[in-house]
């Protein structure tokens, strides 16, 4: 009789727990993207799928509003959406959003591309920074480089590889339902929740079939971090803020206690770096920008007349221009940029070392030594001490020979706060 008690316990004890998996929620991890593809894009999207995978979401949703981006930043999330083991889904959303550029390649690697009513996807055709056009022969080389790219993706995910193809190399655009048409996404939703509704039960290849009846939204906000990458990760900024960080750290160092240059330029250092952590760096350009503030503080000590100034701007022009490395002129500084950039720090730094300079080799005019040459007044005859007036001072002086009171003398050093003195040739001082 016990034994059979003890059954049914144990059999409402693996019912329970068996109502208790069933009844567990589905989660569905939101990512929105309102804003250019950048480095910290990037970051933010890999941050948000790595979060998914922890917790065994049911899936990712990305809302994707973007102009496009940075290609290489493009690429990153390419391959994390790629490599992710939770399915993600792409959504243009909302009305009136755009899937350019760069947006194009991250709709067609998702697992699920998705728009939303009078939205629009297209116009990839590559351009470099700033917009600016591309020269002929690293235009072509860079359009193959990306049609390749996105000719995988698309075949990979069972889109059309040809229109993917026409829009990086004639900037093709096309609205909702003629992307739905031209199988370039898989499904057109009013809404997240309708998106949601639609993708329920939908059979994902490789993945399985997707249980959304009870889902729980979670949407993943931007950390302090993401926000802060996101504003300073352009190659641009970056370069920007580690000159303003070198200027302000050499100026520091050539007049110290200054404390407010330094401060600004140990911070504006820091964020340089940290932006330079998602950027391509290369580190030969880090190392001629190293060597130009060698030779500007060079100039400080050794009288080179400028050569080690000219050292100085071409190693850091040669730096500027090598200090991001990457397939795609989106990842360099800009010429526009670069330019006034080395003409303006170049110009405090060869000003900052001519200051210095003309101080060092400049005569004392404070404290005692400041007072060697200077002309004073004897108020106390020197016999051979007494007193002499000078700089508004009385000071303990002494000379070789006895001089008497208001007589004029000249200084000859100090020592030990004592002036030696000697007389003024009255007829000679008047005609100087």
């Amino acid at each position: 009789m016990k034994t059979k008690y003890l059954h049914l316990v144990v059999m409402l004890v693996l019912l329970a727990g068996t109502n208790i998996v069933f009844a567990e929620q589905s989660e569905v991890y939101i990512i929105q993207v309102a804003d250019a593809i950048s480095p910290g894009t990037a970051e933010f999207i890999k941050s948000g799928l790595k979060t998914a995978e922890e917790n065994e979401a049911a899936c990712v949703i990305i809302e994707l509003d973007t102009p496009g981006g940075l290609a290489e930043s493009m690429r990153l999330i390419v391959q994390n959406i790629l490599g992710s083991r939770v399915p993600v889904v792409v959504f243009v959303y909302p009305g009136g959003a755009r899937a350019a550029s760069a947006g194009v390649m991250i709709t067609m690697a998702a697992d699920v591309a998705a728009m939303a009513p009078g939205t629009n996807i297209g116009a990839a055709h590559p351009v470099g920074a700033g917009g600016q056009e591309i020269n002929e022969a690293m235009s072509e080389k860079i359009i193959n480089d990306m049609v390749a790219q996105a000719k995988s993706v698309a075949e990979k995910r069972n889109r059309n590889a040809k229109w993917v193809e026409d829009a990086i190399r004639e900037s093709v655009s096309v609205t909702e339902t003629e992307a739905l048409k031209e199988n370039i996404i898989d499904l057109i939703a009013a809404d997240t929740d309708d998106l949601i509704k639609q993708l329920n039960g939908r059979e994902i290849k490789g993945r399985g079939r997707l249980k959304l009846d009870d889902v729980k939204k979670i949407t993943i906000k931007e950390t302090l971090r993401t926000k802060i990458l996101k504003t300073i990760s352009n190659p641009n900024y970056a370069y920007i803020l580690l000159m303003i960080g070198l200027a302000g750290l050499y100026f520091e160092f050539s007049h110290p206690g200054s404390i407010f240059p330094g401060v600004i330029g140990a911070i504006a250092l820091v964020l340089a770096f940290f932006a330079m952590q998602t950027l391509p760096v290369n580190y030969a350009g880090i190392l001629l920008i190293a060597l130009a503030i060698i030779f500007f503080i060079m100039e400080m000590k050794i009288t080179s007349y400028g050569l080690l100034s000219v050292a100085g701007v071409v190693s850091l022009l040669l730096g500027s221009l090598m200090l991001f490395k990457g397939s795609t002129p989106d990842v360099k500084v800009s010429l526009q940029v670069v330019l006034p950039t080395i003409v303006i720090i170049s110009g405090f730094f060869v000003a900052v070392a001519g200051l210095v300079f003309r101080a060092q080799i400049s005569k004392p005019t404070t404290g005692s030594t400041g007072l060697v040459g200077e002309i004073g007044i004897v108020k106390k005859a020197l016999a051979p001490e007494g007193k002499v007036f000078v700089h508004g001072e009385l000071w303990n002086a002494r000379a070789k020979e006895p001089i008497d009171k208001d007589a004029k003398v000249r200084i000859v050093q100090v020592v030990n706060l004592i002036l030696e003195v000697e007389a003024v040739n009255q007829e000679a001082h008047d005609r100087n």
